[in-house]
């Protein structure tokens, strides 16, 4: 069965994203217990993770008696531009959150941490991730009373937390989690600690170190490095990691044992290549997806070149692997905001032009092969390819480093409608014609699975989250099947020869 696509009222895009030409990780998390400067550090780490969501920051932090909230719209520098911010943050125990919005939409009220007093005392909670079962679990709270104050699927969590009839916390939000579907990393903070927690199949990241005496839960390792902490290990999959303000650190695994599934695009795209996952750099995994990509997508052509900055390490293993000299055939400007803030399609495309720029008197004659982590749309890649044909590019060659993405997401991803991403609508020369390539290529999924570390993919039991590739969903949609008509749960797709 092809699910389909959360309606808009639940999965809203900002005002301004209106371009959507990039799948975006929709949200960072990072929590803190033993620390002096709880919240000042909470935003260090925060600030590292960025780029895992530029909508909206928020940091809750705990003194020993009350919780305390900060949170707003835009970037944590913005946010948090004053060291005042903090002195209304006391505590040494914290949490932040930067997100996009994905079920629920944007608006300061779906900020988080989301904070809630609970009969057994306050209950912080800040998630990465989506729940695919979240609209039914609302209107069942709904029908037994419960009022919700935001449209965040999070919210969900909390008031299955108030409901349920455990005598201890924990009992409580491990009979909350029982009955959520979909994707979750959490940081959650009580009067007695904070909890870490991932979903039974690990789908999104979570891993723990140290500073000090204290302990720190973050959604990348670059959040610890840049704290100035030391790495422990990853939070395992189905794992509930229990920290006291002793520090005593204690470890349940109340959902059994599964086979984990974590999402094999932060190795292409999301995480930043400076983080490690799954014991593994990111860094060195796109240079080996471009290595990958050399071998089973070769070009004739004069250079490589990399779309900045995100195709980077994978073009300089296409280099590498296929003896093609790497150059910077396109240099980025950094003082411009992302392509989606433009409200018009010619302001939005002009900012593809003052983002990007060809290096004219590199490329002028050249044959070249340009590599980019992914296609979505394909506005984007028409547009650079175009850019290149004007600086007097003599051939243009794309290559992707990862395979076509044909399916939506539904762990936490923002992605299209399946009807907009180009992969679903077109086959391959039909795309290549669309962004006026010479030749389009895209790593295998086997080469995806070799470039981090797998001998190929095992199709009875994939070892990765893969369903924006594949369309196999390694949970139940329970959302899309409830609303959707079965008649329209299979999209008209126009291969087009």
């Amino acid at each position: 069965m092809q699910p389909c696509h959360p309606a808009p009222a639940e999965r809203a895009r900002a005002p301004w994203d209106l371009d959507g030409d990039k799948l975006r990780e929709e949200c960072g998390i990072f929590g803190v217990i033993g620390a002096r400067d709880a919240a000042a550090t909470t935003a260090l780490g925060l600030h590292a993770l960025q780029h895992r969501g530029q909508e909206a920051v928020g940091i809750t932090s705990f003194d020993g008696r009350e919780f305390y909230a900060e949170r707003g719209l835009g970037h944590v520098a913005q946010v948090f531009d004053s060291p005042t911010k903090f002195d209304k943050l006391p505590g040494a125990m914290a949490s932040g959150h930067v997100r996009y919005s994905t079920t629920g939409g944007a608006g300061l009220r779906n900020v988080q941490p989301l904070f809630a007093d609970l009969a057994s005392g306050g209950f912080s909670i800040a998630h990465n991730g989506n729940i695919s079962n979240a609209m039914h679990l609302r209107r069942e709270l709904v029908n037994k009373g419960s009022i919700f104050q935001s449209t965040s699927d999070t919210e969900v969590i909390i008031h299955l937390v108030a409901t349920s009839r455990y005598p201890t916390l924990l009992d409580r939000f491990v009979d909350a989690l029982r009955l959520v579907e979909g994707a979750y990393s959490l940081v959650c903070m009580t009067a007695e600690g904070l909890i870490a927690c991932r979903d039974p199949l690990g789908i999104r990241p979570l891993v723990m170190g140290r500073i000090g005496d204290a302990i720190i839960f973050a959604s990348e390792t670059v959040a610890i490095d840049v704290v100035g902490g030391s790495f422990i290990r990853e939070i395992e999959a189905g794992e509930l990691v229990q920290v006291d303000h002793a520090g005593i650190v204690s470890s349940h695994r109340p959902f059994g044992q599964q086979g984990p599934r974590p999402c094999i695009f932060e190795h292409v795209y999301f995480s930043r290549p400076d983080s490690m996952n799954g014991g593994r750099s990111i860094y060195q995994t796109r240079k080996a997806i471009g290595v990958e990509l050399a071998r089973e997508a070769p070009a004739v052509a004069d250079l490589v070149i990399p779309v900045p900055d995100s195709g980077v390490p994978a073009a300089i293993g296409y280099a590498q692997e296929s003896g093609i000299p790497f150059e910077l055939g396109i240099i980025r400007s950094h003082y411009v905001g992302r392509t989606f803030i433009q409200p018009e399609d010619g302001a939005r495309h002009a900012d593809v032009k003052r983002k990007h720029n060809a290096n004219r008197a590199l490329v002028e004659g050249k044959r070249i092969v340009l590599i980019d982590d992914s296609i979505v749309r394909g506005t984007t890649s028409l547009k650079i390819i175009e850019m290149m044909r004007d600086a007097g590019a003599a051939e243009v060659h794309m290559r992707i480093a990862s395979p076509p993405t044909e399916h939506s997401c539904f762990y936490g991803v923002d992605t299209p409608e399946r009807h907009k991403l180009l992969a679903a609508r077109m086959d391959l020369k039909a795309m290549a014609r669309f962004i006026k390539a010479d030749s389009l290529d895209f790593v295998s999924i086997d080469g995806l699975y070799r470039a981090v570390g797998e001998a190929k993919r095992n199709a009875a039991c994939p070892q990765y989250c893969d369903a924006c590739f594949t369309g196999e969903y390694p949970t139940r949609l329970t959302d899309c099947s409830e609303r959707a008509d079965p008649d329209q749960l299979v999209l008209p797709v126009d291969k087009v020869a």
